[in-house]
């Protein structure tokens, strides 16, 4: 499965001693993993980053920061893994879909009311252009139907117009919008190239066609990007794991602790990287749906044709699996919405002290004591006990595309005790399975349907949860052997770029395999769920018409 050019070497020993690295750039936290040509991660390390909230749905990061923060994880890890700069073959970058503003030479610009320079992003979750991409949708583009007709004020599209309409002087003086993966891979080796990844999820590119629409961005009132022909949004867009430049330039790899010239390959966002690490594991990628867990939640079908799925982002062409179609949906807070969820009961305090001072956190915590009440992971559902959750804090990614739906939650009583906190915690995980077997239902009616869920993400570690998840769905749920399949997923994109594999579906079935199966219960538990999601859907109805 692999091939014999360049960096393959020329000996079995040679080839042995060869690593790649995987960076994935979460919310919260930078992180670098150094991995085997197996799969085996040897190292990894992380660094925190910061994020600043102000009024109005505003969240913002800073692209100087974070490029530390790798720059820090990369070190680290290499010093515990004890590798050699010669002994990396590639290096692969992933990010969240969060929008990067750069002036001329690259210098930070803000992009907020803060006037903080530094703080140069729009994180992915900032919903401070909800007016525009309502704007946006009433256009009725053509575009829009492979964002599953309606775009979201997460993409970029929404943001640059409210950076125009609000903070002309910035967008003016912006010399590059990167996504921030593609941030990244520029800082590394002074490549403008785009990922097709990127730009088809989250800009409107038009990868199938490999274009740019002019008349979409003139109809929404950006079209000085079309007058400069995309010169600030990407010119040259190529496919995940195609090496960029010449490789590291001598600056970046001097802050990484690489050799000049390690290959660098095209990047993903961070949840294509998780799909990436783990739909090959069973050889069909086109039979499972990537579940990547973890603040917030993505969703990634395969299919060999474009599927068209109301509510569902997509179909997006060679944005994660190689001449694949891909549907992304998701819910727009998952883990984050457990946390918000637990931290609202009164119990929570105490109990995420306790957690602390035994060296667990919260949720981990409380899976371990519903585990214990429960005859079985499948029956801690009962600890529920007619608690019901919409977890929808942030609205409703998919399939209902509606920024402003909110949470609900029937069934609360006057209860205060660590029982009650663990009910909650029951009812809240059930939830977020609840919105997952939705988003699968709607891709099944249109077309798309899946057989596996293959799980990924910080979230969705224990097995607790993915035995509630498995049952929540009615389909069962895999996981693979890679501790980090999100960083896994980017080494292997620097694997490609380095020459170890022929290309992203070879480097899938060589480095990830499936370790544990969650299969679904049946009987009175499958009972009990259906019933609890026919009550999640009424009350997502309720909500809505309130509204």
């Amino acid at each position: 499965m692999t091939s014999e050019n360049s960096t393959s070497g020329a000996t079995d020993s040679t080839r042995d001693a060869l690593h790649v690295i995987g960076v994935d750039v979460g919310t919260g936290s930078a992180r670098a993993g150094i991995f085997d040509l197996a799969g085996r991660m040897v190292a990894s390390a992380r660094r925190d980053i910061t994020l600043f909230h102000a009024s109005g749905s505003i969240v913002e990061q800073s692209s100087g920061e974070i490029w530390t923060a790798v720059c820090d994880s990369v070190k680290d890890a290499l010093s515990q893994a004890a590798v050699s700069p010669d002994q990396v073959a590639g290096i692969g970058f992933d990010a969240t879909c969060s929008l990067v503003v750069l002036g001329e030479g690259g210098r930070p610009l803000p992009v907020g009311p803060s006037e903080q320079a530094e703080r140069d992003i729009i994180v992915w979750m900032d919903h401070r252009a909800v007016a525009q991409a309502e704007r946006i949708n009433t256009t009725g583009h053509e575009v829009l139907k492979f964002v599953g007709g309606k775009i979201s004020p997460e993409m970029e599209t929404p943001k640059l117009l409210w950076l125009l309409e609000n903070r002309p002087g910035v967008f003016e003086a912006a010399w590059q919008f990167f996504d921030l993966t593609d941030f990244l891979t520029w800082r590394a080796t002074g490549d403008l190239s785009r990922s097709t990844c990127t730009v088809a999820c989250k800009w409107t590119y038009l990868a199938h066609e490999r274009r740019w629409d002019e008349s979409y961005f003139r109809s929404i009132g950006l079209g000085v990007l079309a007058d400069e022909a995309f010169a600030r949004i990407g010119q040259t867009v190529v496919d995940p794991g195609t090496p960029l430049g010449s490789g590291l330039t001598e600056d970046a790899a001097a802050q990484l602790g690489l050799r000049t010239g390690t290959p660098v390959a095209t990047g993903v966002i961070d949840a294509h990287a998780g799909g990436i690490g783990t739909v090959g594991a069973d050889g069909e990628p086109e039979s499972c749906l990537a579940y990547v867990f973890g603040t917030s939640s993505c969703t990634m079908t395969t299919t060999r044709s474009p599927v068209f799925v109301p509510g569902v982002w997509g179909p997006y062409f060679s944005a994660m699996v190689p001449d694949a179609w891909l549907n992304e949906g998701g819910q727009s807070v998952a883990g984050a919405a457990i946390e918000r969820l637990l931290s609202m009961h009164p119990a929570a305090l105490d109990v995420r002290r306790r957690a602390e001072h035994e060296g667990h956190p919260l949720p981990v915590m409380l899976a371990g004591l519903a585990a214990q009440a429960a005859d079985s992971l499948s029956g801690a559902a009962l600890l529920a006990n007619g608690l019901h959750v919409v977890p929808e804090f942030l609205g409703n990614r998919a399939p209902l595309a509606d920024p402003h739906a909110r949470a609900v939650i029937a069934g609360l009583g006057m209860e205060d005790d660590l029982n009650s906190l663990v009910a909650l915690y029951i009812a809240g995980i059930c939830s977020i399975g609840y919105g997952l077997r939705q988003i699968i239902e709607a891709q099944a009616m249109a077309g798309a349907p899946i057989e596996r869920v293959v799980i990924s993400g910080g979230a969705g570690r224990l097995d607790l949860v993915r035995q509630l998840l498995a049952d929540a769905t009615g389909k069962p749920v895999l996981a693979t052997r890679a501790e980090e399949p999100v960083l896994l997923g980017a080494a292997m994109l620097g694997g490609v770029a380095g020459g170890l594999f022929d290309d992203v579906r070879s480097a899938m079935a060589r480095m990830s395999q499936i370790g544990r199966i969650y299969e679904s219960d049946t009987g009175d538990i499958a009972a009990l769920h259906e019933a609890r999601y026919r009550a999640f859907r009424q009350l997502q109805t309720v909500a809505r018409e309130i509204r």
